[in-house]
């Protein structure tokens, strides 16, 4: 039997719903299921900033469903979600159903989405996808920066990153782009402490009413990162 329905992979952007885009909002309208990932707090109430931004939006909140992934290292839960949520989608588009499946900034940039994407696309599914706006751009534009000029090298990093390597690429001349800081919060002060003629762009909860932006180090000096904060670092 031919599959009459599509699936969207749709970026929603950093977080000010002014900040998707055209096409993605088209998609979400026409759409006749929207998913999108939450994570339980240890209240057990599922929490999603996708949602916020979804609710936003001038779309059909009742065609939303919002599931939980696990952001454990043990994958085991999250690929259960992933296989539960891949089975009730191919389901849908079976009978016809336009489905987006959203993710925040960029759904091709350190997207949780892309597991269930990748579920999606291995089955042979028709999915299609809309290009987003990431984090670390809307930050440059709060902060009226030029991430990169002329013959500047730009490397985004995950919150993984070692002092080391970011000693290293920084006498390489590169602009670094460091996400989800609170993975690696002591190495980044190390770093700092190291390096005190740089200059470090701080932001956290990009696009959120709660969006913060620091350069002074004093300060960053003493933060415990949260999850969604990023970094831009420049000679």
């Amino acid at each position: 039997m031919a599959i009459t329905g599509k699936i969207i992979n749709v970026s929603l952007g950093p977080g000010d719903p002014e900040l998707i885009t055209i096409k993605a909002l088209k998609a979400l309208q026409e759409s006749t299921s929207i998913y999108c990932p939450g994570t339980v707090d240890k209240n057990g109430n599922l929490k999603s900033r996708s949602l916020t931004i979804l609710q936003e939006l001038p779309v059909d909140t009742t065609r939303i469903h919002c599931f939980p992934v696990s952001m454990s290292k043990d994958r085991t839960e999250a690929n259960r979600i992933y296989d539960q949520i891949a089975l009730e989608i191919r389901e849908k588009i079976n009978k016809g159903e336009i489905i987006s499946i959203t993710a925040e900034g960029d759904s091709g940039f350190y997207s949780s989405g892309n597991y269930l994407f990748e579920k999606l696309s291995n089955a042979g599914l028709p999915i299609t996808t809309s290009a987003g706006i990431p984090a670390f751009i809307a930050a440059g534009a709060l902060a009226g920066l030029h991430v990169v000029k002329q013959e500047e090298k730009l490397i985004v990093l995950p919150g993984t990153v070692s002092t080391e390597e970011l000693q290293s690429l920084i006498g390489k001349n590169y602009v670094i782009v460091i996400m989800k800081l609170s993975q690696c919060t002591e190495n980044i002060h190390r770093f700092i402490a190291k390096n005190p003629s740089l200059h470090v762009h701080y932001f956290e909860n990009i696009g959120t009413t709660g969006e913060l932006y620091c350069q002074d180090k004093d300060k960053i000096m003493t933060k415990e990162f949260p999850y969604f904060s990023l970094m831009i670092i420049k000679k």
